[in-house]
């Protein structure tokens, strides 16, 4: 903890210390420019050698996007394109599946499946995708569709929310990521996407999925023109639908890319206002248990360091990541398990491959692509 620190930290670290709530004029604090960056991020790594110890984990894990047509346009994206773009794609069963055989042949434990909502494909065809996957590959846990994808399904299929979800389940969805969060505040995300579903929405398809025993990802994008505001709010809306379910297990920011988007002219978030807002994260959100550097669109330096600014999580190898690295995103298009431990390793922390639930993995010393889960990891010893 901090012997001396900035003047308006004083009090927050009095609550750190004993183990109080920050409120939404603590994350204000947090956020101001003449508070020490570095300071906050010693308050951010208190909490998380409390709650993670020195583990920084990471997966083996491989990214499917079906289709990249999509009925919304929202400002921010570089990955959408209109059905009759030439760009326009939409996966065939053989291509599916084929991703699914290169994951398991490269020791993958998950696939991350998220894509556009296609104005030609119906209800059947997303849910066909995970059944074929999960009856192909029953190893592999299936994290997939973000809430906007589960709002678009309700729509096609004229289900409830709870009725999509149970189809889902049943088909082999074992988890949900937290995209199409963007920025919650109506000041904000009417402007850069405004035909998504708003936040009481996304929150709402998340409270039924964590009841129907879903665990699921939480998110922010940033740099869109938001002010510390607006991420602060964001951040307290989430924590308390946490408060309510407990279902959330990561919470993950995300470095808005401006290039191929209609905010082009938005410079890109600073690495310090990355590792800010990480810190920020951490420290506002103290019953979501883990923060992901997402080192795709922090880059690997800034990700690596973000280590000691209250992440615990570097997300994992990432194969065939397209969203972010076509808004200009120029990280490397995959990263070794060698790779992404000695990133950790260098960052002083012990590298835990992890599956999609937090369970520890262990592989097979003769094969590795041969694996098993222990038991839940262990909760660290209190400072």
């Amino acid at each position: 903890m901090l012997r001396t620190c900035h003047p308006k930290l004083r009090s927050i670290q009095e609550k750190i210390e004993n183990g109080q709530r920050l409120d939404r004029d603590d994350g204000r604090v947090l956020y101001a420019p003449e508070v020490p960056l570095n300071q906050v991020g010693q308050l951010a790594n208190t909490v998380r050698q409390r709650i993670n110890g020195n583990r920084a984990y990471y997966n083996l894990n491989t990214h499917l996007n079906p289709t990249n047509i999509c009925v919304n346009r929202c400002a921010f994206c570089a990955f959408r394109v209109d059905p009759e773009d030439a760009k326009g794609y939409v996966m065939s069963d053989a291509q599916v599946l084929e991703r699914g055989r290169e994951a398991v042949e490269n020791g993958c434990t998950e696939i991350h499946i998220v894509g556009g909502l296609h104005p030609e494909k119906g209800y059947d065809w997303y849910l066909h995708l995970i059944r074929i996957l999960h009856e192909a590959f029953p190893s592999l846990h299936l994290k997939a569709w973000t809430a906007i994808e589960v709002d678009w399904f309700q729509s096609l299929a004229k289900k409830s929310i709870r009725d999509v979800l149970t189809d889902l389940i049943a088909a082999g969805l074992g988890s949900m990521p937290g995209g199409g969060a963007e920025i919650f505040h109506p000041e904000i995300r009417q402007r850069i996407c405004g035909q998504k579903p708003d936040a009481a929405r996304w929150l709402d398809i998340h409270r039924m999925a964590h009841r129907l025993g879903l665990r699921t990802n939480c998110t922010l994008l940033y740099g869109v023109g938001e002010q510390a505001h607006h991420r602060i709010d964001h951040l307290l809306r989430l924590r308390e639908l946490q408060d309510e379910t407990g279902g959330f297990q990561t919470f993950i920011p995300l470095a808005f890319h401006p290039r191929n988007t209609r905010l082009a002219d938005h410079a890109p978030p600073s690495a310090l206002l990355d590792l800010r807002t990480v810190a920020v994260s951490r420290l506002m959100l103290d019953n979501i248990e883990h923060i992901k550097a997402y080192w795709i669109m922090l880059g690997l330096g800034t990700a690596q360091l973000a280590l000691a600014y209250g992440a615990d999580d570097l997300d994992g190898t990432v194969r065939h990541e397209a969203i972010c690295h076509q808004a200009g995103g120029t990280t490397p298009e995959c990263l070794s398990v060698a790779q992404i431990e000695q990133q950790i390793r260098e960052a002083g922390r012990e590298p835990v491959e992890r599956d999609t639930l937090y369970r520890r993995v262990i592989r097979d010393a003769e094969e590795p692509r041969r694996w098993r889960v222990a038991e839940t990891i262990p909760a660290p010893l209190a400072p």
